[in-house]
């Protein structure tokens, strides 16, 4: 028999998300393990799709994407961050944010290229690295605060290296940066050739009254950065799979070389039906009111469990330690709150290189009132 070779990631592994999902179908266990909603988009969004698929749009779309959806992004970010993309030339439409953290990691990252990577982390950033014969160096955020120790990322920094990867709001933390945070960052890369990656995918998600600093917003950032964000957190639609990557044109440039030969473009009508949409701002002006009102009524849930619960700044993810109720892993004790109590989660030690067990899971609140109603009563009486 001939003996094929091992692939560049042989060491990896089905997804964390995919695994808990699984075991939540396998014991009808409520899902609040994978980061999707399981209510409806706005029917006024669906009808545009099926208005434009009707009108015969189903043909390739431009490879940076329709110029009226790039348009209405660039509106966006102008109104919300106070900063300025070329629609034509700055702003690519992708397949995701998955994609476009792909594609810019794929555009710049070469043999022995460091880049720097903030845990807990969302699971594609380092094996993309690695796939490139990149080097990822860690900051690993600990419990209960989750807070960055900018001394300790400085010692992280080489002459090799050529990126810093963010996620703002973190998922799975639920924390954002502050402008300390982001004073930090403009001096570490000061005087560098550094890139800044920014995945922001839930930055229409964020509580309490407090602002989400976007990387734009900081012109000594914004000129070495590629910002990610996400039609799927904006409007409920995970599953159309669509994104975009917001940059000057220099690096934009570079993206699209990547872009064109990795999806070329993205799904024509649902584009337009996306632009559309997005003309009126009050589709997404009050998302985070949305979910805070779903996240207060997870907390008060909860508040009379024995879970402890971590600060939760934005995304639709609360943070929960366990460890009054059991001392098992974290892993082992997801599973067993999914055999046992029906209720899904994700353990914090899957974002974590070296498997950090904290006792911490993470519970997604991006669901129907009475899916949310469900689980409480399951883990009130655990």
């Amino acid at each position: 028999m001939i003996q094929l070779p091992l692939s560049k990631l042989s060491n990896v592994g089905t997804t964390i998300f995919s695994q808990m999902t699984q075991l939540a179908n396998e014991n009808e266990a409520i899902n609040l393990s994978q980061g999707f909603p399981d209510f409806m988009p706005d029917l006024e969004l669906l009808n545009n799709v099926d208005h434009f698929v009707k009108k015969g749009f189903n043909q390739y779309a431009p490879l940076g994407g329709m110029i009226g959806l790039k348009e209405e992004i660039a509106r966006k970010i102008e109104n919300s961050h106070q900063s300025s993309y070329h629609p034509d030339s700055e702003i690519t439409v992708t397949a995701g944010g998955t994609q476009a953290i792909f594609t810019a990691i794929a555009a710049f990252i070469k043999k022995d290229d460091e880049v720097v990577i903030f845990e807990p982390a969302y699971d594609c950033y380092e094996p993309t690295v690695e796939l490139f014969g990149g080097i990822v160096k860690r900051f690993e955020m600990k419990a209960p605060d989750y807070q960055i120790d900018w001394t300790v990322v400085k010692s992280l920094i080489s002459d090799k290296t050529k990126m810093i990867i963010l996620n703002n709001p973190n998922n799975p933390s639920g924390k954002i940066l502050t402008e300390e945070d982001i004073n930090e960052l403009i001096q570490l890369v000061k005087g560098t050739s550094i890139l800044i990656l920014s995945d922001e995918v839930y930055e229409n998600i964020v509580f309490d009254g407090k602002e989400h600093l976007s990387i734009c917003k900081y012109p000594e950032l914004k000129e070495r950065s590629l910002l990610v964000a996400s039609f799927g957190k904006l409007f409920h639609v995970t599953g159309w799979k669509v994104g975009y990557c917001a940059a000057p044109k220099a690096l934009t440039d570079e993206f699209r070389k990547v872009h064109q030969f990795n999806v070329f473009c993205v799904n024509t009508p649902i584009q337009l039906a996306l632009a559309e949409y997005m003309k009126n701002d009050e589709h997404y002006l009050h998302l985070n009111q949305f979910f805070q009102e779903k996240r207060d009524f997870l907390r008060k849930g909860l508040s009379g469990t024995s879970f402890e619960l971590l600060d939760c700044e934005g995304t639709y993810f609360q943070a929960v330690k366990y460890s009054k109720i059991s001392d098992k892993n974290d892993f082992d004790f997801a599973s067993e709150l999914t055999i046992n109590h029906k209720v899904a989660s994700v353990p914090f030690s899957s974002f974590y290189k070296n498997k950090i067990n904290e006792n911490v899971i993470r519970l997604c609140f991006a669901k129907k009132q009475e899916t949310l109603e469900k689980a409480l009563e399951n883990l009130s009486k655990i």
